[in-house]
């Protein structure tokens, strides 16, 4: 199982962080440290990636160089200045925060193209049905359910149907929350969204 590894003295970054990553690959373990000495104390070697605050990066240089190709450096903004690691900028809103993580998953799992279906019920009895799959990637695409039922030529009732039932079958509310879905069990790509 991949541990991840997020050092940021910001405690509500790293618990939104660490919501984001659990909810793209659920089978992965996050710990959150808010100081580098914490992450010391522990085990620092044995994370698969190290999401870090840019002062740590900053202060701490020689030992996330080292591991530069596991190492993601938390910028506000854009930054020229970590042109060495791998950068995510967490001052954009939720749903491009979630499409960067993905291309950032998608990036380091290339002979995965599809990853295992993540249901949160566990049963097949919870797939969706072709036209659920439909409203879905349209959902995640940014069609309100007026245009969900222009485009599908379907009535506005028919839609939100749809939706409340995509909802109880995945457990999923958030539209963040059924684009990781979708892009994790390979309705969308990415880069669609």
């Amino acid at each position: 199982m991949p541990e991840f590894a997020i050092i940021d003295p910001n405690t509500l970054s790293q618990m939104g962080l660490k919501q984001l990553l659990q909810s793209i690959i659920p089978q992965m373990e996050v710990r959150c440290f808010s100081t580098f000495s914490q992450l010391m104390d522990d085990t620092p070697e044995m994370f698969t990636h190290y999401f870090v605050a840019a002062p740590i990066v900053l202060k701490h240089t020689a030992f996330f160089l080292e591991r530069k190709r596991k190492t993601f450096v938390l910028i506000n903004g854009a930054s020229n200045t970590f042109s060495a690691f791998h950068t995510l900028d967490t001052s954009l809103p939720e749903k491009d925060l979630t499409k960067a993580l993905l291309q950032l998953h998608e990036g380091g799992h290339k002979h995965h193209p599809h990853p295992p279906h993540i249901h949160k019920k566990g049963s097949d009895n919870f797939r969706l049905s072709p036209r659920e799959v439909e409203v879905l990637t349209l959902i995640v695409r940014g069609y309100i359910n007026k245009e969900i039922a222009n485009q599908l030529n379907i009535s506005l009732t028919t839609v939100i149907s749809h939706r409340k039932n995509i909802i109880e079958k995945l457990g999923i509310r958030s539209v963040s929350g059924l684009t990781v879905y979708a892009v994790m069990n390979g309705l969308v790509e990415a880069n669609q969204i």
